[in-house]
């Protein structure tokens, strides 16, 4: 029987995965269609359709703090883990090196929509991060 990988293990997989180059994970894609093709078939499950973002718009004055509550509650679908670091780096940045509030929360808009793309994006390609990862870079 076969058995489902823990989060730690999903983590970990997907790290190494991220580190390959194009072609060789293009291989290991290959070779994982490869071994499912093999394997009994299932009986495929349709997958949600990925949710939106709720309209909730940047108002006019706002603390980094409420900005981070706005766009959580603008992107409930977003993995919290994959944000919390970069989040946490801009919040310092603005706590102790003073780096100004309307900046900050660009950057942190920035990293939401990144994020939310990496999510649009889990639909259509055969292998995503899990959750709690963050998108790989994009190539140029």
């Amino acid at each position: 029987m076969l058995s489902v990988p823990t989060a730690r293990r999903r983590r970990e997989l997907w790290r190494r995965f991220a580190k390959l180059s194009p072609g060789d994970q293009a291989t290991v894609t290959a070779f994982i269609d490869f071994l499912a093709s093999r394997a009994a078939p299932q009986p495929e499950t349709a997958a949600p359709p990925p949710q939106a973002p709720k309209n909730i718009p940047r108002p006019g004055q706002e603390t980094v703090v409420a900005a981070i509550r706005r766009l959580s509650a603008r992107y409930p679908m977003l993995e919290r883990d994959a944000l919390l670091d970069r989040t946490s780096s801009l919040m310092t940045g603005h706590l102790l090196q003073g780096h100004p509030a309307p900046g900050v929360i660009d950057e942190i808009e920035a990293l939401f929509a990144t994020q939310y793309q990496c999510y649009l994006d889990s639909f259509s390609q055969p292998i995503s991060p899990p959750p709690g990862e963050p998108c790989p870079p994009r190539a140029p």
